[in-house]
């Protein structure tokens, strides 16, 4: 379950494109049904399919790639459509497959992983 109070979700519009800014200051999304919950409680709240996320709103098992949390997270945003960008200070980790994971979804269209919100609107809301 969500913990509401921890979470403000703001709209902003760039380029004629809404993005729903979700910031938190502790994390949202436990495993892909909690993932799902935000997507949908965003989606309901703002009508947007673009999505700015705090860093924060994921726990550290997601950045630990055999989890197996990030593919089953990031797999309920794509099937629902919605671009998301997770922005925060990614400097700290050394994992090189985590890395390339990072860099390679950021070469894409759907998931990014920019260091600022201003970042994470930028990359969602510039052309496909």
């Amino acid at each position: 379950m969500m913990k509401e109070e921890t979470m403000h979700i703001e709209t902003r519009t760039e380029q004629g494109r809404l993005v729903a800014v979700v910031s938190c200051t502790q994390p949202l999304i436990t495993d892909a049904q909690s993932a799902l919950d935000l997507l949908l409680s965003v989606r309901f709240e703002t009508d947007a399919d673009l999505l700015a996320l705090d860093k924060r709103a994921l726990p550290e098992d997601f950045f630990r790639l055999g989890t197996g949390l990030a593919g089953e997270v990031l797999q309920k945003f794509v099937n629902y459509h919605m671009k998301v960008a997770i922005f925060g200070d990614y400097s700290a980790y050394t994992s090189k497959p985590l890395r390339d994971f990072i860099r390679e979804s950021n070469q894409g269209n759907a998931v990014f992983f920019p260091a600022t919100k201003e970042d994470a609107i930028h990359r969602l809301t510039a052309g496909d």
